[in-house]
């Protein structure tokens, strides 16, 4: 398909800078599988599930990736060799080395050294150092760092930034309630550079009376990585490439997944990434096999869901590859009037925006 028919216009003051408070009084729209429309309350979402149906769960936790630092070019005349660096951590490939999307890339190169948690007019060393060993597209470089393991881990706590999306970290830095804002309650996996955003919402007060209601709760992992914020450049979805992402089922998840599916529950996506890593490990029949590694499913119009049955997720980028998944999930039309809908009653988009309830398509 044409990528510029998954374009909409958003007006700017639709973007949330920050999560509804508390995270539940979000707005939740219902999109049913005629297409009709709900406007409620993610507080309301018990009563839109059954007894029975069971909630599927990212626990990643989001790490403090977003890195700033000055490269430095030892053989470099002087003054030539220092500018200041942005990168953002996606992927671990090494005990001591990440995959990063550095900006700005023109003025990084293989070998170049980059001290991390240094002011560019600060002549002492670094808190962190890293060295380029390789580059790729759309900014992408690989970063060896200094220190490997746990001591790295902590050296990122300690220097880096939460790694806010684009769209919020244009409109103002980073703080300390986005420590807390921009990751879930139940996070316990360390290793993402983005929330799974339909999470946000979830409170311990909603899970209690989820739970009373008879709703299940399973939980698997997705490192949600910065390629997630990638523009689609290509003009067909067939040319796209995702970035891959680490995520994991344990065989114990699996079981009670596919005991669940076989009982006549639905298994209800609560987010992408979830929803993409069932649809990864499962096979064609629909059975769910225990999954260990990277994924790059990229799913569009026309794809057939396997092992999911509903979807809550928050509302999404134009043009973006999950704009392109909640369309193949609840349909072209149906995502285009829902989306037309949202932005005409003020519902608030992105990361810390509303959500959306979806019924995947009969259509």
């Amino acid at each position: 398909m044409r990528v510029d028919q998954f374009d909409f216009d958003l007006p700017e003051d639709r973007i949330a800078l920050r999560p509804a408070s508390p995270r539940e009084s979000a707005r939740l729209l219902a999109v049913g599988k005629d297409g009709t429309l709900g406007d409620r309350l993610v507080g309301d979402l018990p009563s839109l599930l059954e007894p029975g149906d069971v909630l599927v769960f990212n626990d990643t936790r989001v790490i403090p990736a977003r890195l700033e630092g000055v490269r430095q070019r030892p053989d470099a005349r002087d003054g030539e060799g220092r500018a200041r660096i942005s990168a953002t951590l996606h992927m671990r490939v090494a005990p001591d080395s990440w995959l990063a999307f550095v900006r700005p890339a023109k003025r990084v190169r293989v070998g170049d050294r980059i001290a991390f948690g240094q002011d560019e007019a600060d002549g002492l060393t670094g808190a962190l150092d890293a060295v380029v060993e390789d580059r790729g597209e759309d900014g992408e470089a690989t970063l060896r760092f200094e220190r490997s393991g746990p001591a790295l881990d902590e050296a990122i706590a300690a220097v880096g930034h939460i790694p806010l999306p684009p769209y919020i970290a244009s409109k103002r830095p980073d703080d300390a309630r986005d420590r807390a804002d921009y990751q879930t309650i139940y996070a316990r996996e360390d290793g993402a550079v983005a929330a799974p955003t339909a999470g946000l919402h979830f409170t311990p007060a909603l899970l209690d009376q989820l739970s009373k209601r008879g709703i299940g709760t399973e939980y698997l992992t997705l490192h949600v990585g910065a390629g997630t914020f990638l523009p689609v450049k290509a003009e067909n979805t067939e040319a796209h490439r995702m970035h891959a992402e680490i995520g994991r089922i344990d065989a114990a998840t699996t079981e009670r997944l596919n005991a669940a599916r076989q009982a006549g529950r639905r298994l209800v996506a609560v987010g992408t990434t979830s929803l993409r890593l069932l649809e990864s490990a499962a096979r064609d029949d629909g059975i769910i096999e225990p999954f260990a590694g990277s994924t790059d499913i990229f799913i569009t119009p026309g794809y057939r869901f396997k092992a999911v049955d509903r979807l809550m997720t928050n509302f999404h980028l134009p043009r973006s590859t999950l704009f392109m998944l909640v369309s193949a999930f609840s349909g072209f039309e149906t995502m285009q009037a829902a989306y037309a809908h949202a932005i005409k009653t003020g519902y608030r988009f992105y990361s810390y925006g509303d959500a959306c309830l979806l019924d995947i398509s009969t259509r």
